[in-house]
């Protein structure tokens, strides 16, 4: 039996869903809500299936008239007939649409990570001395101030000059104009040309090992190609020399004194104008160094809680101590009467710190001065030796502090350690015993140092005393009739 359109037009929803019989192997199904929809029943390889033709039933676009879904469910069976499925034909085809999506979706991916990829390279090839140090100052490096002294280094002597240069492009002749810019435009000259050269060549030669620095520097590294020692003064030396004679010490001793009692003299009104001498605390600064032959920045960054003022006895961890890894180690000073005498002074002055040179300029911060404020202050009273673009601002400059006329050159505090040490060779000290005052690693078998663990107090406090008797000496004017203990 056949319906037709006017019977399946006539069918009306019932309480549940029920299918009219249209054709062989061909249903209506009426659900509840009145939808109608055509279903097609079929035989394959002795199975029975079912399928729902797409669209409702009728005769407007959108809809599938009766004409058509017999026609659709006669070709359906008749490929059933033929042993082909339908459904399974239309999920193959779906996973065919589905697998080709796939791999539009993948192709277009690919090609988006080759555009990216084109364009960090790109970047890459474009990325500039400035870049390649923002990622050494990060990984690369790590100095004890954290960095901040070559920081400013580089943004006031480098970046200027050859930090907008690509990579690619930076040529051993920028380079050699950064040096000869340091030379001729610094006070400091040659020594801050060497040292910021040598800062450079770090930096290119840990840029050369890693990636997309290398392939930036695939011609070479520019500073391997630049011979800093022809670009110095010919009378340049990397290493000071300078040793303060008793005389000079003397002279020292007179200036800080008269600097202060003539400023203590000068009248309330005309002060600031006069010439003001050095902090006190600086002054001590130095004679200490002197008398224990410690560095500048190991006595800048020290904390009362290591001095004994009743034993005599400062500690210097290994923390504050110049070096790396095994080149550093704790050092214990025992304090001769001069030096003792020094520190007691400072106690009077910052005792209630927690440091001995505690920064006056940190609101929010309790930690130690500057460690190149000592130095400052030093080479400031020592204008003839500088040359400078322009005056400093806010900062006392002169020549106050320069000793014997110029005639030696300018000095420094590191060099108190240096006269220190040769004035404790001049008294026949041996060589071991300065070298451990001075907390030197001595060279040799890492076996004896390993087993051998004598501390040398006796040895080291007696080489400080006689120091000191020697100092005393001199400061009282009579180190040249003085006779040197064996």
């Amino acid at each position: 039996m056949t319906l037709t359109v006017k019977e399946l037009d006539a069918a009306r929803p019932a309480d549940k869903p029920y299918k009219l019989t249209v054709a062989r192997g061909l249903q209506l199904r009426v659900a509840v809500d009145g939808t109608k929809r055509w279903l097609v029943t079929y035989i394959v390889r002795g199975k029975r299936r079912e399928l729902r033709l797409a669209g409702e039933y009728g005769n407007v676009a959108g809809r599938t008239s009766l004409a058509d879904a017999k026609h659709e469910a006669e070709e359906i069976r008749k490929l059933a007939r033929g042993g082909v499925d339908i459904q399974e034909r239309q999920e193959a085809e779906r996973a065919r649409l589905a697998q080709l999506a796939i791999e539009a979706a993948e192709e277009a991916e690919r090609a988006r990570l080759a555009e990216l990829a084109a364009e960090a390279a790109k970047k890459a090839e474009c990325k500039t001395v400035h870049d390649l140090f923002s990622a050494w100052i990060a990984d690369g490096v790590a100095r004890k101030d954290g960095n901040a002294e070559l920081s400013r280094r580089f943004a006031k002597d480098v970046h200027p000059h050859i930090g907008g240069i690509e990579l690619r492009n930076l040529t051993e002749h920028d380079l050699r104009a950064v040096v000869r810019a340091k030379i001729d435009g610094d006070g400091n000259g040659a020594r801050m040309a060497q040292s910021t050269f040598d800062d450079i060549r770090q930096m290119l030669h840990w840029g050369e090992k890693r990636l997309p620095w290398r392939g930036l520097l695939i011609n070479g590294n520019p500073a391997d190609l630049v011979e800093i020692e022809k670009l110095l003064p010919f009378d340049y030396e990397e290493e000071r020399d300078r040793v303060l004679s008793p005389a000079e010490l003397r002279e020292l001793q007179t200036i800080f004194a008269k600097l202060r009692e003539s400023y203590a003299n000068t009248p309330a009104g005309e002060k600031y104008e006069a010439v003001r001498p050095l902090k006190r605390e600086t002054e001590l600064a130095i004679w200490i160094c002197l008398g224990t032959l410690c560095r500048i920045g190991e006595l800048l960054m020290s904390e009362w809680k290591h001095v004994d003022l009743q034993e005599g006895t400062w500690f210097i961890p290994k923390a504050n101590v110049k070096g790396r890894g095994r080149k550093k180690q704790d050092h214990h000073v025992f304090l001769s009467p001069f030096a003792l005498r020094y520190f007691k002074e400072l106690h009077s002055i910052t005792g209630k710190s927690r440091w001995l040179f505690p920064a006056s300029n940190q609101k929010d911060v309790d930690t130690h001065v500057c460690l190149k404020s000592v130095s400052k202050q030093v080479g400031d009273r020592q204008e003839q030796f500088k040359r400078r673009d322009k005056p400093l601002k806010r900062r006392r400059h002169d020549n106050t502090l320069v000793l014997a006329g110029g005639k030696n050159g300018d000095w420094t505090p590191h060099d108190m350690r240096r006269t220190g040490a040769t004035m404790m060779q001049q008294l026949g000290i041996p060589l071991d015993i300065i070298d451990r005052c001075q907390n030197h690693v001595l060279p040799g078998s890492r076996v004896r140092r390993h087993y051998l663990h004598h501390d040398y107090r006796v040895e080291k406090t007696d080489a400080w005393n006689r120091l000191g008797d020697r100092l005393d000496a001199i400061f009282a004017g009579g180190a040249q009739i003085i006779p040197l203990r064996a």
